[in-house]
């Protein structure tokens, strides 16, 4: 009996020792845990090519570090920074919202001025919305429309960001979307294909009149059909005196159909062409539509809310919405300064950082989504957004907003059959040469770690996400 006391103690320091061993073996890796080592290994990348920390969440002294304070491509685990901050800035209850506002006298159903939708970033504000905020105006009593119907951009500055080379080849893929003020159905269009042997159909929903599909100039090619992207170039459009005609390239699987959502028409053509036709759908009357700023003494008429920030940043961090981020980040910058500018958003976010003394020197803002050239930070502060959230006012929110390993979001396929499998929150990032993921490890003792590993690599994309995945499958197999 008398031994227990001591027997405990080297139990304890055994496990410690334990602990040291799989997590910093140093022999030739400088800290690399060996699994990592043997997974770095596996993908013929070097050592450099990795930074990462590690360390329980309670004690943030303790763990490991690999290059932790070294700036690197972070992918999307940047919106892990972006949410946090919006979350706290915004607060969870923060909803966009979309106004429908009238100028000019009303007389019998007619309204002498203009008919404008102006654009708050909704996020949830798509084609039914749409549809709903005009029924309103009609049962409002309003029939003819003599100053048109608009669509105000102008909340943000400039009202339109995407007037810039495309991140990468594919600019009418959704993750490729730029956001503004109006976002009207994500500027999506649903495409659908579908071909049999010899010949291929093609349509647009919703088919609005004046918008066609030529696909015409597409071939067939004998390929699985999940490729079909691989054969897909970008469309066309062009106006004409019907309206405007969307002509598809390249080509297309036979015996193959798909519907994907895409970003294939101008958003200052398709939104006022939208809105026109169902405003007449309707049974209202509006000469023209366009693009211009709502008149100052404009009245609301009918307004749309999206769901609380709360809810949303669920689908910003499991989904990893990029446009959906970018207008976050945007809004950051609205309720800042009045200044509706990135710039303003960065400022804000680097004043969030350092009311809670966190080092911002690493940090490089570009989008706030991580799909970015030039974005950066390290590990280390990364890891202490992670801390800081976890133990913040919104923790809850921010929590439950993380992929969960083997369940679901950008993490349901990875880490099946490890203990961190439906235990372990984590934010994925991908670009064709980053990857990363950053987030909560439960250890065997359910205590909980905060980590964060950046991977930058030409082929990061193809061979780097078992090697992350091996030092989080380490972190969550520790006694």
């Amino acid at each position: 009996m008398q031994l227990r006391p001591p027997i405990r103690a080297l139990a304890a320091r055994a496990t410690g020792a334990l602990l040291a061993l799989t997590l910093s073996a140093c022999a030739g890796w400088h800290g690399l845990p060996r699994p990592v080592e043997h997974a770095l290994g596996q993908a013929g990348m070097p050592p450099e090519a990795l930074a990462f920390t590690a360390y329980p969440l309670d004690a943030p002294g303790r763990g490991a570090h690999w290059q932790a304070d070294r700036a690197f491509q972070p992918g999307s685990t940047m919106k892990v920074l972006t949410a946090a901050v919006a979350l706290d800035e915004l607060g969870p209850n923060w909803r966009g919202r979309t106004e429908l506002l009238a100028a000019g006298p009303l007389h019998d159903g007619v309204l002498d001025g203009p008919l404008v939708l102006r654009g708050g970033a909704d996020a949830d504000l798509d084609w039914g919305a749409l549809w709903n905020l005009l029924r309103q105006a009609r049962e409002a009593g309003i029939r003819e429309v003599r100053g048109g119907l608009w669509v105000d951009r102008s909340r943000f500055s400039p009202a339109r960001e995407d007037q810039v080379p495309p991140f990468d080849e594919a600019p009418e893929f959704p993750y490729n979307v730029i956001p503004d003020a109006v976002h009207l159905n994500g500027n999506l269009l649903d495409l659908h294909l579908q071909a049999d042997g010899s010949q291929l159909n093609a349509r647009l929903s919703p088919a609005w009149p004046g918008l066609r599909v030529d696909a015409s100039a597409m071939g067939l090619v004998d390929a699985p059909c999940p490729t079909w992207e691989d054969h897909w170039k970008p469309a066309q459009v062009q106006a004409d005196a019907q309206g405007a005609v969307l002509r598809l390239q390249g080509a297309f699987p036979r015996r193959c159909e798909v519907k994907q959502a895409m970003n294939l028409v101008d958003r200052d053509q398709l939104d006022p062409m939208a809105l026109l036709h169902l405003w007449r759908q309707l049974g209202g009357e509006a000469p023209r539509s366009g693009v211009a700023a709502a008149p100052a003494d404009a009245r609301l008429v009918a307004q749309h809310l999206a769901r609380p920030l709360g809810e949303l940043v669920r689908g910003v961090m499991k989904r990893s919405d990029n446009a959906l981020t970018r207008l976050m980040y945007l809004q950051l910058g609205v309720n800042a300064t009045g200044q509706p500018t990135r710039a303003a958003a960065d400022a804000r976010v680097r004043a969030w950082l350092a009311s809670r003394g966190l080092n911002d020197a690493s940090l490089v803002l570009d989008n706030g989504s991580g799909l970015s050239r030039s974005e950066r930070l390290s590990p280390t502060l990364l890891a202490q957004v992670l801390a800081t959230a976890a133990q913040g006012r919104n923790a809850p929110e921010f929590l439950a907003s993380l992929p969960l390993a083997g369940v679901d979001g950008t993490m349901s396929r990875r880490l099946k059959g490890s203990p961190a499998e439906g235990r372990a929150r984590l934010k994925t990032g991908t670009l064709s040469n980053a990857v990363g993921l950053a987030g909560f490890v439960p250890d065997g003792q359910n205590r909980l770690w905060v980590v964060v590993a950046l991977l930058n690599h030409p082929e990061a994309s193809i061979k780097g996400r078992p090697v992350l995945d091996a030092l989080i499958d380490a972190l969550a197999r520790q006694p």
